[in-house]
């Protein structure tokens, strides 16, 4: 790659290390390429879609991890701690990436370098250090089937410093869960896709950072104002201040957005138990943040017999509230909050876990496993010790959590007798803890998305129906609200509108809780790296990821056929105020194709026209 000037907020460096030959090089990277791709997920799509051949095994040496920052991870204001992870996800064959806040991409800024590419596979357990630009492969042996509290607290006394950061997996990474997560610290997780898989299977344990010297910024002032601002407005996050996420989940089984017993049922009449505000009143002891934030929306929890939570491993959000919680019938706080540590400890993603459990929980109901198949184990909806017997047989590989530890899909296709009907999943992701029966844009967003069935990088539709709701959305052209259980025409433009932005999120990277307006950010973006850009500018270049992520996924066998919601969501639920309530499978195949037109992606099949290839310079690869 041609090097050049740099702009601000980036080093121009990406360090790559291949674990095969036990080779450490550093590339640079110019203006252009900056610009054009951003960073994070941008960087991401760039070299997967570059460098990978098609169909390689996403756990064979072949698969590259990708670690990126972006021109706003690292700055000091509230909600730019993050970056993102990607790589050939080992549960669905996609492209994967996520996001992870605490202090490890802010530290690997600092140390000198934009991103890390992690190819091959060692001989042997190792981990790998990177501080102030030095690089070294350190010998893991003595880490491998340690819990991730263990590992962080060995490496930091090894490297001789307690701000060292780690990003590292537990033994759900190492015997390779199809959704093992990289954990970045105790509580922070690049969940989805299964990235702590493919960090297993490369013999990786871990990566610790620590910097110093962040790179320079065109104006810093503007971060100021920025942060001045925030401290002005901070009342528009007081709820995730007061309680983190999931503070009042009482409304969302009111509304009928709480999944209950794998997305079956609507009613859930004691979700006061395991909301955010009951954890403040009972089980939680402080609140914690990432690199810089004024925020704090981290909940930190510790409970007594017979659980013991610890507080090291924090406390659970929204979606693990959700998923190990009114998803399998479970109300037991204290047992919601050991299934986090449990999965925090192991580095599982929570999402998939829950939704394994819960469509085990389901199949065990309907007859189609039993306890010859579960090793004695009653996995009937509302089983708590079974929940949490579960995550451990999961994340160890044995009896009936070596086939849940497939995901969901690959699960049903193994039992057979129908057991797809239960499977909760786009693609092979389980549906994150929201509902499509309500939010109508959202189970759009879990067709088309490139990883599958996320909820981050989506429309939740019920925060765009009023006119005054759209005021972020004027500069793209989008005044007026849109009903949240409309379909048509509007809501596809509105839901292309917000893909693009939360993915514009994902390559910036930024915390999407903040309540930045997307022009502030390109404002930011403008001041850090000296570039006259805008939010046209930005939008287009989240398109173009957008596009090259699908590319990356038609390389791989999929295409429109794939981008399906389950069959549950075209019938009503059995309680509650959805009862009645069910998606119209037509209304949705034609939405899909109005959005593939919209992207300018052949509107029958999903594959992006030569024509918007070239219009967004996308390189013939």
């Amino acid at each position: 790659m041609e090097t050049g000037k740099i702009p601000g907020g980036y080093n121009g460096k990406i360090l790559r290390i291949n674990l095969s030959m036990n080779n450490i090089t550093t590339e640079e990277i110019d203006e252009s390429f900056c610009r054009k791709y951003l960073g994070g997920a941008g960087f991401i799509a760039y070299y997967l879609l570059k460098e990978l051949r098609a169909h390689v095994d996403p756990l064979g040496p072949e698969n590259k991890l990708i670690f990126s920052t972006g021109p706003l991870t690292g700055i000091k204001a509230s909600g730019f701690a993050r970056h993102c992870i990607g790589a050939k996800s080992p549960l669905t064959n996609t492209i994967a990436k996520s996001e992870a806040g605490e202090f490890w991409g802010s530290e690997l800024k600092a140390a000198g370098f934009d991103g890390v590419i992690i190819e091959g596979k060692a001989a042997k357990p190792v981990y790998i250090s990177i501080i102030d630009g030095q690089v070294a492969i350190k010998d893991a042996a003595h880490l491998w089937g340690k819990t991730t509290k263990e590992t962080q607290d060995t490496i930091r006394v090894e490297l001789d410093d307690k701000r060292v950061r780690v990003g590292m997996i537990g033994a759900a990474g190492e015997n390779m869960v199809r959704y093992a997560c990289i954990m970045h610290g105790l509580y922070d997780a690049a969940g989805r896709g299964g990235l702590g898989a493919v960090m297993g299977s490369k013999n990786l344990k871990a990566i610790a950072v620590r910097g110093h010297k962040p790179p320079d910024m065109v104006r810093p002032e503007a971060v100021k104002e920025l942060r001045d601002w925030l401290v002005a407005n901070i009342a528009k996050v007081k709820l995730f201040q007061d309680f983190g996420s999931g503070g009042y989940m009482t409304p969302y089984e009111a509304s009928g957005n709480l999944p209950v017993r794998n997305f079956r049922d609507g009613l859930f009449p004691t979700v006061a138990a395991i909301e955010g505000k009951t954890i403040k009143e009972t089980i939680r002891i402080g609140m914690d943040g990432c690199f810089g934030c004024l925020v704090r929306c981290k909940k930190v929890v510790k409970t007594g017999d017979p659980y013991n939570v610890q507080p090291e491993y924090g406390g659970p959000e929204y979606e693990t509230l959700a998923a190990l919680g009114s998803n399998c019938g479970i109300d037991n706080l204290a047992a919601i909050c050991k299934g986090n540590e449990l999965c925090n400890a192991y580095s599982l993603d929570t999402i998939s876990t829950g939704g394994s459990i819960a469509f085990a929980m389901e199949c065990f109901e309907k007859g189609i496993l039993t306890t010859k198949d579960t090793g004695g184990l009653d996995l009937r909806f509302g089983n708590t010790e079974a929940m949490l017997k579960l995550i451990e047989m999961i994340a160890k590989r044995e009896g009936i959590g070596d086939l849940l530890a497939e995901g969901t899909a690959i699960a049903a296709e193994k039992i057979g007798k129908g057991a797809m009907e239960y499977a909760m999943h786009v693609k092979g992701l389980e549906l994150a803890l929201h509902e499509p029966r309500l939010k109508t844009g959202l189970g759009l967003g879990y067709m088309v998305d490139p990883i599958g069935a996320d909820h981050c990088l989506n429309l939740h539709d019920t925060l765009f129906v009023m006119n005054g709701q759209m005021n972020d959305l004027h500069p793209l052209g989008l005044l007026e609200g849109v009903p949240a259980d409309d379909i048509g025409p509007k809501k596809v433009v509105l839901f292309k509108a917000m893909h693009g932005l939360r993915m514009l999120g994902d390559c910036l990277p930024v915390c999407m809780i903040l309540p930045f307006s997307y022009k502030q950010l390109a404002d930011l973006t403008a001041a850090v790296t000296g570039w006259d850009t805008d939010i046209a500018e930005q939008i287009r270049n989240a398109e173009t990821v957008l596009t090259m992520m699908r590319l990356f996924n038609i390389r791989e066998g999929f295409g429109e056929a794939d981008d399906k919601l389950p069959m549950r969501f075209f019938q009503p639920k059995t309680d509650g105020i959805l009862s009645k309530t069910h998606l119209d499978y037509e209304k949705f195949e034609k939405a899909k194709r109005f959005y593939y037109a919209l992207m300018g992606w052949n509107p029958e099949t999903g594959i992006p026209l030569p024509e918007k290839i070239e219009e967004l310079g996308i390189p013939q690869i």
